[in-house]
């Protein structure tokens, strides 16, 4: 399944029209038809977004939106408050009460899914950079985070200046304490690139031309120095397509088309406010896990985590594995016959054999897995919310990967083949085993592999209940 979605909805019907679109898509579905019986579900099993409708029989959604925003072990599930009215107040007290979105019934169900799948992979994404830097505060290496937030710079891209310079204006007047600057497609591009380039973008999805907006956003996206930069963007509300586009390509949110009006203006500020927070937020964590990491838990040569960082990160994954119910997969990965490319080609040799096997390992995994090097010429992988049969797939191409290209000796001499033996096992679901007896586990595989001839996969089976 994609995730699991808690619909909250009074109305019988609502819910089972959203359910048929959501299961559809494969997302697992869950229903509620009060706030209390909403809450219940939230503290039996956290889903991974709750469509809350704003009218409920014994309470009103965004007050239920506000109560989860403000706990600590419920602010992080999305939540999209569900109107049948589109007046402004409305949208307005739910994106105040920290709601993600708001839609409007009948929903459009094209952008309905498009903004779903953006709300789950940005939850992604902070789950699985609050993991890593709780990790590092675990190991005594990340600072706590700073409180406050230093003023924003922000790009606004409209199809004209005149637009751009109207859109300062209105939005000025909502943040003040925030800097915006007017700039065309390529003054944007040339400020990303910038030492003080902006934290945000505000660009009209077509500019000169049609969809030149989102074409921009995809370059910004594709460069470091603007990767992590807020980028919403401003489509008119029957550009359907192009606002689901926008979405699926990047974009941070959506902002309403009439920037000059001010309760759309209101509403603008609101939702950049909330993406900018993000943003400190994930920065804050980015340079904890970067700089907390880089020297003491990471392997010198080549650039992997090391033992000392994975244990505690794979317990830390098998944790919130028991919380989700979903299994990850746990790889020993062992080079074959390494012993002799030390005493045939030198320990420079060997040196560069395992700094290419790292790279290999980087580029053909994710990047939410979990890759250490833990012994000479070991590596433990770990793969949150993977199947045995997706984890199996990865195995064997990692094993196809390195065979299929030697490694150029640095002496420039030649080149070594190198081939790998790969032990994997599953973790999670019904079974609960410690990490140290998940990795014997796979090290019990990983014989299994080098015994049978090397440079293959064997996955560890479980012996069946009697």
């Amino acid at each position: 399944m994609a995730g699991k979605i808690l619909i909250v909805d009074d109305v019988a019907t609502n819910r089972i029209v959203l359910k048929v679109k959501l299961s559809g898509a494969r997302y697992e579905t869950i229903q509620a038809s009060s706030g209390t019986e909403a809450l219940q579900h939230v503290a039996q099993g956290r889903p991974d977004l709750i469509l809350l409708d704003v009218q409920l029989p014994d309470c009103s959604g965004i007050e239920i939106c506000r109560t989860l925003k403000a706990g600590p072990a419920t602010r992080g599930i999305p939540i999209v408050i569900i109107t049948a009215f589109a007046d402004p107040q409305t949208r307005l007290d739910a994106l105040r009460a920290g709601a993600d979105d708001v839609l409007v019934k009948p929903f459009d169900e094209l952008l309905l899914l498009a903004r779903l799948r953006s709300l789950l992979r940005a939850k992604e994404t902070d789950e699985e950079l609050s993991l890593r830097e709780s990790t590092c505060r675990e190991l005594g290496f990340a600072e706590a985070q700073a409180s406050f937030g230093a003023p924003a710079r922000i790009g606004l891209v409209a199809p004209d200046r005149e637009t751009g310079l109207l859109w300062k204006t209105m939005l000025a007047r909502f943040m003040s304490l925030d800097t915006f600057v007017v700039l065309n497609r390529d003054e944007a591009l040339i400020e990303a690139s910038s030492a003080n380039g902006p934290d945000a973008f505000v660009i009209a999805a077509d500019l000169s031309r049609p969809g030149e907006g989102l074409r921009l956003m995809s370059e910004l996206r594709s460069r470091p120095s603007s990767r992590h930069a807020v980028i919403c963007i401003v489509s008119g509300e029957h550009a359907r397509e192009t606002a689901a586009v926008a979405l699926d390509l990047g974009a941070s949110d959506l902002l309403p088309e009439v920037l000059t009006d001010p309760a759309t203006a209101e509403e603008a500020t609101l939702r950049l406010k909330a993406q900018l927070m993000r943003k400190r937020t994930l920065d804050q964590q980015r340079e904890n896990v970067t700089d907390g990491l880089r020297l003491a838990v990471t392997d010198p040569l080549t650039g992997l985590y090391n033992r000392r960082y994975a244990m505690p990160h794979l317990a830390r994954i098998a944790e919130r594995s028991r919380i989700t119910e979903r299994q990850f997969a746990v790889m020993v990965l062992d080079l074959d016959r390494f012993k002799s490319v030390n005493d045939t080609y030198g320990h420079a040799a060997g040196d560069a054999v395992l700094v290419e096997v790292a790279r290999r390992l980087n580029f053909n995994l994710r990047q939410v897995d979990l890759i250490a090097r833990i012994g000479g010429e070991e590596f433990l992988i770990a793969m949150p919310e993977t199947t045995l049969d997706a984890a199996r797939v990865v195995a064997e191409r990692l094993c196809r990967v390195m065979e299929e290209t030697p490694v150029p000796l640095p002496d420039g001499s030649g080149a070594v083949q190198v081939t790998v033996s790969i032990g994997l096992t599953l973790g999670g679901g019904t079974e609960h085993d410690p990490v140290d007896a998940l990795i014997s586990l796979a090290d019990r595989a990983l014989l299994g592999s080098k015994a049978d001839g090397r440079n293959q996969v064997k996955v560890f089976d479980r012996p069946s209940a009697a």
